[in-house]
């Protein structure tokens, strides 16, 4: 039922893309083109996850390892690095990422809770040392471990949530990261369109221009209503629905400007493009990034 409300709302706002673009002939309509874009690039997202769940547990778990595979390439790929580099980042790409999802797998909460913060972050800067590279070896060392923190430890709470046991909730687990993702990237999109609306004064010009008051005020406001009405797939009611979301919703918020932080300082838009409209997968999983361990940890420490 929900996959059909979603797949409903995405045939009316194709539908207005498309006359939106009939209207605007062959002038050039640029604001029109990526609004077509990102509905298209929701079209493809909303089937994959979609097929996911109805192949059960394991196919999202490996969904999620795919989705970090390609955001550490990304954050590596942007970044300069040495032939030092290449023994940790064989580590990272080909070990720490399919045994950290294994652990979830297992459900083994006690080591891939501290499996990259603390084990892999011993790791890497030893297999470093095997090319005897001293030239910008902590930042080198830095940046492999920040790109596996946010691109595989932070986004792996997603799949996550299926392994709690969430006090007076007898729904399937999946509905809990469905609603996560569901009420930030709905929150990241309504920002977008409030902003191209009513936006007139910036949040944070020199990180992010497309990112107004407005826009973030209305988008946050929309998101957390949707999550309020989507309440029924989780354990929350009203009020609490209302507070998580917005708590996940600023932590989203945030986490686009952290990783918009980054791109500015190497001098680029998008991550990657990747994604249709969207660039990245990075460009588009960042705000989930920095939600996801908040979410994962209040529901287990106040419905575990």
């Amino acid at each position: 039922m929900l996959f059909g409300v979603f797949t409903l709302i995405l045939m009316i706002a194709s539908s207005i893309g498309f006359i939106l673009k009939r209207k605007a002939g062959t002038k050039p309509a640029p604001v029109i083109d990526n609004l077509i874009a990102r509905i298209n690039a929701w079209w493809v997202m909303v089937i994959i996850l979609a097929v996911a769940i109805t192949l059960g547990t394991t196919a999202f778990i490996v969904l999620f390892a795919i989705i970090s595979f390609f955001a550490l390439r990304e954050f590596i790929s942007l970044l300069p690095t040495r032939r030092g580099d290449y023994f940790p980042l064989l580590i990272a790409f080909y070990f720490v990422i399919p045994y950290q999802y294994f652990l979830i797998y297992s459900n083994w909460y006690g080591l891939y809770s501290i499996f990259i913060p603390l084990y892999v972050f011993l790791l890497i800067p030893i297999a470093s040392l095997k090319a005897e590279d001293t030239t910008h070896f902590l930042e080198r060392s830095s940046k492999i471990q920040w790109g596996l923190m946010i691109s595989v430890f932070c986004i792996s709470h997603v799949p996550a949530l299926l392994n709690l046991k969430v006090t007076g909730f007898s729904g399937e687990k999946i509905w809990l990261a469905i609603w996560l993702i569901m009420v930030v990237q709905v929150s990241d999109v309504l920002q977008y369109v409030c902003g191209k609306l009513f936006g007139k004064h910036k949040v944070a010009p020199m990180l992010s221009p497309s990112k107004t008051v407005e826009g973030l005020l209305g988008g946050i406001f929309l998101a957390v209503a949707l999550g309020v009405a989507m309440s029924w797939l989780t354990p929350f009611n009203y009020w609490q629905a209302t507070l998580i979301g917005f708590i996940v919703c600023i932590f989203g918020f945030f986490g686009g400007l952290v990783m918009s932080a980054i791109k500015r300082d190497r001098g680029v838009k998008d991550w990657g493009n990747l994604i249709q409209g969207h660039g990245g997968m990075l460009d588009r999983i960042d705000s989930i990034c920095f939600s996801a361990p908040i979410f994962f940890h209040i529901i287990r420490f106040y419905w575990g």
